[in-house]
């Protein structure tokens, strides 16, 4: 990370190691960079953090509005992945007219599905800890991005079936598939 250009903006959707590594944000970070945290993970930052709960919204600068948006998981059983309560968050950053959606970890909440507008979607398909493929094929219908990023999946459980997801968006969004590293 330390031959990477330093961020202007971090966002940290919650406290996991996989999305909280304080040693690769502190990497990319410099002085004048902001960071913008759920509750649980501004604790890590002491005070060096913009903290947002779900339903919170800051244009903390001026090309970017963000709004939190509450990531939890919805499946018996796996409640405890993401607990509701811990109040995780997603992020919308709207860029001048376009609209962003960060999932951050969790399942189909119908705060993500009453979001509007979104222009570009990443979503975590990850199975037990976030959606699965009929999740995600559910929330893209709901979202209607123009295109949609899944993101967090692997082999975890079980190998997430990208090719299944594809076909069953095949006419509603343009998906893009990168190779997670």
């Amino acid at each position: 990370y330390a031959r990477l250009p330093k961020a202007d903006l971090v966002l940290v959707t919650h406290s996991h190691y996989d999305h909280f590594d304080r040693a690769a944000i502190d990497a990319v970070t410099e002085r004048a960079s902001l960071l913008v945290c759920d509750k649980t993970t501004a604790e890590g930052f002491e005070g060096e953090c913009l903290v947002m709960r779900p339903g919170d919204t800051a244009a903390p600068r001026d090309y970017v509005r963000i709004e939190a948006v509450a990531a939890y998981n919805t499946t018996e059983g796996h409640l405890d992945f993401h607990p509701r309560e811990r109040e995780d968050v997603g992020y919308v950053l709207t860029f001048g007219g376009t609209r962003i959606y960060i999932a951050g970890d969790g399942e189909n909440t119908p705060e993500m599905e009453s979001l509007r507008d979104i222009d570009i979607a990443f979503l975590p398909v990850n199975q037990p800890y976030t959606m699965t493929v009929d999740q995600a094929a559910e929330a893209v219908r709901a979202l209607r991005p123009k295109i949609f990023y899944p993101y967090h999946y692997g082999e975890v459980e079980e190998k997430t079936d990208l090719d299944r997801l594809v076909r069953m968006l095949e006419g509603v969004t343009e998906i893009r598939i990168r190779p997670m590293e």
